[in-house]
């Protein structure tokens, strides 16, 4: 079976900022996309977990995006003016799929 080139792009953010990122994402048509909770890691401040938080402000949601080459500058600028000032990490891999038309 063929497959085709593609990017993957995981923005792992504050669940606060979902819809911002959401929006900044269908501007620069960006619009295929997948949200997931994110429950607990470590990172700079150490070990996190959701455990009794209340609330939409509390935890992390990650992004996963997967477009052609040529849409990648676009996604991260439109991420990166959201995701600069806020908690969050970016990091695109390769990856390849079945169905270019879709991406």
């Amino acid at each position: 079976m063929q497959t085709h080139q593609a990017k993957r792009v995981e923005i792992t953010i504050e669940k606060i900022m979902q819809s911002r990122l959401s929006d900044a994402l269908m501007k620069a048509e960006v619009h295929g996309f997948t949200i997931l909770p994110v429950y607990g890691g470590s990172g700079r401040s150490g070990l996190w977990d959701r455990t009794g938080q209340v609330g939409r402000a509390e935890g992390m949601v990650q992004f996963i995006c997967i477009v052609r080459e040529e849409r990648l500058d676009a996604l991260l600028t439109a991420a990166f003016k959201v995701v600069e000032k806020h908690i969050g990490v970016v990091n695109i891999t390769d990856c390849e799929v079945l169905r270019a038309e879709r991406f």
